[in-house]
């Protein structure tokens, strides 16, 4: 029986090839190997460190009663999945605490987009 290649190492074999959607937070992100004792590589996603947005990148909007990060991304972005880029633009760890309290103002970068190349450190 011939060996089958994992979809992650066939996919590294492309030259080009990224193993996260071009909607990912993760497209751009560098992608590191660490080999374990084995020899086996295991892939990530190494840390993405972003620098704060400039007032001029954002809009701010008060959240109200019921509102979770995937509305809001569907509201301004058109894309529930894009939750991740208002969660990139304000200072939590959990994306569920930009909507649990009614009145917070929580910063959305606008629809054109942050840069991505330069948004990485």
């Amino acid at each position: 029986m011939a060996d089958i290649e994992s979809y992650g190492s066939a996919l590294g074999a492309i030259p080009g090839s990224h193993p996260y959607p071009r909607t990912s937070r993760y497209h751009d992100a560098e992608i590191g190997i660490h080999r374990q004792e084995d020899g086996t590589e295991v892939r990530y996603a190494k840390r993405r460190l972003l620098p704060p947005l400039d007032a001029q990148e954002t809009q701010d909007h008060v959240v109200g009663a019921g509102e979770r990060p995937d509305l809001l991304a569907q509201r301004f972005f058109g894309d529930p999945g894009q939750w991740w880029r208002i969660a990139d633009a304000n200072p939590v760890l959990d994306p569920r605490e930009l909507t649990d309290e009614a009145g917070r103002v929580v910063e959305v970068p606008f629809a054109g987009g942050l840069p991505r190349g330069d948004r990485r450190v």
